[in-house]
Parts: structure tokens; C-alpha cells; sequence
């Protein structure tokens, strides 16, 4: 009698594997390994100046690794372009906001769709068949999806210089979303945030997931947030995963306790990550 075989799991969407980025004799990152699977909300934490931001960086094609991979939907993407790499369902927000503050919030969200738009020159020139299309089925997925599923319609003919932060992370989100991606990298997307906006932000990233289905990579600062949301968390401290896992599992792990407090308080530790204490 055969028994049947366990079901395989799922191919990582995005694998890093051994990555390493060095600023002359600096090493910002060593040996970074790990996946992220399909679906999953995925956060990657540690102390200021842990290589949170450089991981991101390197993921996205705005630094070259010195050695290591990066494997995105089974295609190796180390020296693929940052742009390519968009194009190719790989978007991200940033910690510092990055939008074009001088442009409407709609304007904004429609540039993040460059990448996937197919007209040339002559049909964009004369607003010929094609270019008409695209920019309508643009202006319906901008408009009546992202907009109202970010619940900004308010804001829509606004100018991005004249939105309060919060506001303005939440349209950094939106445009990303425009790319059309599989893989939504989030770069502190509640930093600076009130509790209130902090809530709503967690709200829009579990449904993107839930709705959308599209997986989720983190950077965050605020733990009671990572804890709450994310499947895995991967801890870099100097450069380096010091621990990776379940939630529950990371924040149980002396190692994560000596890189935030430098000393074996658990409780300590454990009282931050809820958010008990600063």
C-alpha cells in the first residue's frame, strides 16, 4: 500500500541567496540568504544601520551585489536593471517619499504603469487606437481600483505637495500598486505615521494580499505592526541574518534580544514588540 507523498511547497517568488554588498572595505551586506514565498507577507527587521535599506536596494536593482543572486519568479534578476525589474512585477515604495510633488495624486499613480505601457512614439504623438486604449484602461483600473480601493478618490485631482504625510504614503503605495505587481516591496510604510494612519496602512497591505494576492516584502520599524501582520521575519544585524521564522519564533530568539538591547532581557524585548514600550 502506497502512502501518498506530502504536497510540496510552493516555489519562493523571490529568493536571496548568499548576497553581498560592499562600499570599499565596508560590508553593508553578508551572505543575505532567504526566500519569500508566494502570498506571504514577509518583513525584514533590525537595528539602524543593520542593512535594512541596502537589502532593498540590491533587491530592487539600484545597487550590484559584489557576490550572491537574486532569483525572482524563477528567473535569476542579479543584473537585470532597475527598471526591467518593474516591468517585470517587482515594485517598491521608499522610506523617504519619492513622488513628484508638483503633479496631481493621479498623475502620480498613473506613472507607475509606464513600464507596462505598449505605445510608441507616433500612437502617443497622435493619441492614435492604441495609445486611446491604453490610457483608457489606465485611467479605469487607476480610478476605479487602486483609488477606491486606497480610499483617496477625495484627493484624486490634488496636488501631492500639498497632502499631509499620511496621505502621501498612502499615494507612494497607490502608484506602486499601478505597476501591476507580483512582488509589492513596502519601505517603512508606516514610518512617521499616526496610530490611526498606522492602522489603516496595516488594513491596505492585508488586503492587498487578501484581495489582490499579491505577496508583500517589508522593511518596518514599528514591531506591534510587523508582529501582527507579517508570515515570516527575517532579522539582519551588521549586515547578516541573525535569525529568521515565525513571529512568535523570532522574538523568542536571543540573538534578535542582544541586537535591539544589547543585553538578555526577554521580557524587555518581548514588552517592545507589542508595543508597550518606545
Amino acid at each position: 500500500m502506497h502512502t501518498a507523498s506530502p504536497p510540496r511547497p510552493a516555489a519562493p517568488v523571490l529568493r536571496v541567496e548568499a548576497l553581498t554588498l560592499a562600499f570599499g572595505g565596508v560590508k553593508a551586506l553578508n551572505g543575505v540568504g532567504f526566500d519569500v514565498q508566494p502570498g506571504s507577507i514577509t518583513a525584514v527587521i533590525g537595528p539602524n544601520g543593520a542593512g535594512k535599506t541596502s537589502l532593498f536596494n540590491t533587491i530592487s536593482g539600484f545597487y550590484r551585489p559584489t557576490a550572491g543572486s537574486v532569483q525572482f519568479d524563477g528567473t535569476d534578476i542579479t543584473r537585470v536593471a532597475a527598471p526591467r525589474r518593474a516591468a517585470m512585477g517587482l515594485a517598491r515604495s521608499f522610506q523617504n517619499i519619492a513622488l513628484f510633488r508638483g503633479m496631481t495624486v493621479l498623475d502620480n499613480i498613473k506613472l507607475g504603469r509606464h513600464a507596462h505601457l505598449k505605445t510608441h512614439v507616433l500612437d502617443a504623438l497622435f493619441y492614435l487606437g492604441r495609445a486611446r486604449r491604453e490610457e483608457a484602461e489606465l485611467r479605469r483600473d487607476v480610478e476605479e481600483r487602486i483609488i477606491d480601493f486606497l480610499e483617496i478618490d477625495h484627493i484624486r485631482h490634488a496636488s501631492v505637495a500639498a497632502l499631509p504625510y499620511g496621505l502621501q504614503k498612502r499615494v507612494e503605495m497607490a502608484r506602486a500598486l499601478a505597476m501591476q505587481p507580483k512582488v509589492l516591496m513596502l519601505d517603512e510604510p508606516v514610518a512617521g505615521m499616526n496610530r490611526e494612519e498606522t492602522e489603516d496602512m496595516a488594513r491596505f497591505i492585508l488586503d492587498v494580499r487578501r484581495e489582490w494576492g499579491i505577496t508583500v516584502l517589508m522593511v518596518e520599524h514599528d514591531m506591534a505592526m510587523v508582529m501582527d501582520l507579517s508570515d515570516h521575519v527575517v532579522v539582519l544585524n551588521f549586515g547578516q541574518v541573525i535569525a529568521q521564522g515565525k513571529p512568535q519564533e523570532v522574538q523568542a530568539n536571543p540573538e534578535v534580544v542582544r541586537a535591539y538591547l544589547g543585553a538578555g532581557d526577554v521580557s524587555t524585548l518581548r514588552a517592545k514588540l507589542r508595543g508597550a514600550t518606545a
